[in-house]
């Protein structure tokens, strides 16, 4: 694809829990090469400011206007730092999208319990190997399972109750890849999301992380919506 020739010159990119910024591994490359300044965030996970804070510091580093790509958690994140005026569109992928004054804990409690695979040790929550092979990444090559799992960021428990206070999807344009086989963020939760937001939706039959097992669709998605804000 030829290098890019429209108003968004660059990409930032948000992971979420059980993560950091090496799960866009696999899109990161394409997206230089087609002449995106990219910058994946390190989120803390330690506390919903923490994460925004992160964001914002990788905002202040880019040049110009910039879509957003959250995912997972991150999804939350770029929902709350999206009402930036460089910020022109948001896109979710298999992530948590929340209204003003909803917390991540509303938005899973009528889906069920937490998995049995997610183990809190002083104030943080780690996910097994177990957990990663069966609920995150069922998908994936062991080699990506063991990535995950070795790199895994465990997010503070505090997370779970922090509340957002702004929604910016209700001012800008926004896209949606909702992983169909995804055990973590119940595809029926997705689907509501993405429709409560008005999201040009994409569905894919992937896992969690369809950034890494369907990545040529994530990077249609991307570019459809660069060229799109």
């Amino acid at each position: 694809m030829s290098k890019v020739e429209n108003k968004i010159k660059a990409i930032v990119l948000v992971h979420g829990f059980w993560a950091d910024g090496s799960c866009y591994r696999e899109i990161i490359p394409t997206l230089l090469a087609e002449g995106y300044e990219v910058v994946a965030v390190q989120n803390p996970l330690t506390s919903l400011v923490d994460d925004i804070a992160a964001t914002k510091r990788a905002l202040d580093r880019i040049e110009g206007n910039c879509l957003l790509v959250g995912h997972s958690w991150g999804g939350f994140v770029i929902t709350e730092i999206g009402n930036d005026e460089r910020v022109l569109g948001l896109v979710y992928l298999a992530a948590l999208v929340p209204d003003t004054g909803e917390s991540m804990m509303d938005l899973m409690s009528k889906y069920g319990a937490p998995s049995p695979h997610f183990q809190e040790q002083n104030g943080f929550v780690w996910i097994s190997r177990k957990g990663v092979e069966e609920v995150l990444a069922h998908d994936l090559s062991e080699v990506d399972q063991a990535l995950l799992y070795a790199a895994q960021t465990p997010p503070s428990v505090s997370l779970m109750a922090a509340k957002a206070s702004s929604a910016a999807w209700k001012q800008k344009a926004s896209w949606y890849v909702l992983a169909a086989e995804d055990k973590a963020v119940p595809p029926n939760l997705q689907h509501e999301l993405s429709q409560r937001m008005g999201a040009e939706t994409t569905v894919v039959k992937s896992s969690h992380f369809p950034m890494i097992s369907y990545p040529q669709d994530v990077l249609n998605v991307i570019r459809k919506a660069a060229t799109n804000c």
